[in-house]
């Protein structure tokens, strides 16, 4: 990463007023570590949210080193102020590579050096590493007008961007409320799709199966009748669950699926698992799959307060159906029990619509200081949505007859 955006951040201390903003209306501020903005604060601010954007989450990516200059992910906190008090505040990071992000812009990186001359890392992203998940990007003190601040945020990005010399600032996963309203304060926007399953207001699970046609519900009937005759159990763990010995085995399955592929990359440590484990357990649920007493296979889940979310899927045996009862089916059935609204298991995966999971939109708002490279993103945009909208509003892209 460029050491000249090192000395630079070193002078980014000082709080600044945002242009468009009356003289010391708003202030705009950033940090090296969110513990520079404290517990409180950050909860207050992120009430509501999912847990992979509480404090403890984004404290433990620190406290592990899983981001760091080192790692291409340096913290750079940034809080909107209002007479001394912090009406918002979002996780930002300066990045020197594009890894662990899930909105992919390798192509717009490689168009800024070959066709414009220009340097496009580092870059600022605002977003949870490693996690493509939505949620608010801006966190806003309750009680505070929303809009407004957008605006703002949208322009202390801008100040930054130019401040510290980068080419670029990326807010990834935000809802889509957040990103209509930096999309209307000028940044361009961007979808991409996901599969999310949504509950109908299901009782049980065969109420949800009732949805399917009579092919498909006899297909999932057998991937689930199928691993119980293989004498595999599926449960999730939570809470006091997360013992030492689950954490290791908990961890043993991410390492699985990282090292297995050529794309995969040890982003987090068995350091970040026991923290999280430790500090958050209520809200992890961890579903495993044993074969006797033998954990076999896990996915680590997150529990919101209407939605789950899906993460870090392994096994360390190959067994059919494996995947579809622990990443899939066993979520379905927690939702169902839970009267959770939303099931989000992760990016990628076009067998998920088999399975109940429907095409979703997912957003991101772009940021490009040189005006060529955003004149050039932005031509590519409205090429790449006409084309994903057109998927997403496919019926051929759904199996549920409701």
């Amino acid at each position: 990463m460029n050491g000249a955006v090192f000395d630079d951040l070193r002078q980014e201390r000082a709080p600044r007023t945002i242009p468009g903003m009356a003289p010391a209306e708003l202030e705009l501020r950033t940090v090296a570590s969110i513990r520079e903005i404290g517990e409180n604060t950050w909860s207050e601010l992120s009430r509501g949210a999912p847990p992979f954007l509480g404090y403890v989450w984004l404290e433990a990516l620190e406290n592990a080193g899983c981001v760091g200059a080192d790692v291409g992910w340096l913290p750079l906190y940034l809080t909107l102020s209002r007479a001394g008090t912090t009406v918002a505040a979002a996780p930002v990071f300066v990045k020197g590579h594009s890894e662990g992000e899930f909105v992919f812009d390798h192509s717009w990186a490689r168009f800024a050096a070959v066709e414009l001359g220009i340097d496009y890392y580092p870059k600022l992203i605002v977003a949870v590493p490693f996690t493509p998940a939505t949620g608010p990007r801006l966190l806003i003190r309750p009680g505070v007008e929303r809009e407004p601040l957008l605006s703002a945020f949208a322009r202390a990005l801008d100040v930054l961007a130019r401040r510290l010399g980068v080419s670029s600032a990326h807010v990834l996963f935000p809802t889509a409320e957040q990103a209509e309203g930096l999309g209307k304060a000028g940044l361009a926007r961007r979808v991409g799709i996901q599969f999310h399953w949504k509950n109908a207001g299901y009782k049980t699970f065969d109420d949800f199966l009732s949805a399917f046609n009579a092919k498909r519900r006899h297909q999932i009937r057998r991937e689930r009748r199928e691993l119980e005759a293989q004498g595999v159990r599926v449960k999730v763990l939570t809470g006091s669950d997360l013992t030492p010995a689950i954490v290791d085995h908990a961890y043993d399955f991410y390492l699985a699926t990282v090292d297995k592929f050529a794309w995969g990359r040890r982003y987090l440590n068995r350091e970040f698992f026991e923290e999280v484990a430790a500090r958050m357990g209520p809200a992890l649920h961890w579903v495993f799959a044993f074969d006797g007493n033998k954990p076999i296979a896990g996915a680590l889940n997150i529990l919101g307060s209407r939605a789950l979310y899906g993460r870090y899927w392994g096994a360390l045996e190959e067994r059919p159906f494996l995947h579809f009862n622990v990443c899939y089916y066993k979520g379905v059935e927690e939702c169902i029990e839970r009267g959770l609204d939303l099931f989000e298991p992760g990016a990628g995966g076009e067998h998920k619509r088999a399975r109940g999971f429907e095409p979703a939109l997912t957003h991101s708002a772009h940021l490009l200081v040189d005006p060529r490279l955003d004149g050039a993103v932005r031509d590519f945009l409205r090429r790449e949505r006409a084309a994903v909208e057109a998927f997403s509003n496919d019926p051929a892209s759904r199996v549920l007859k409701t």
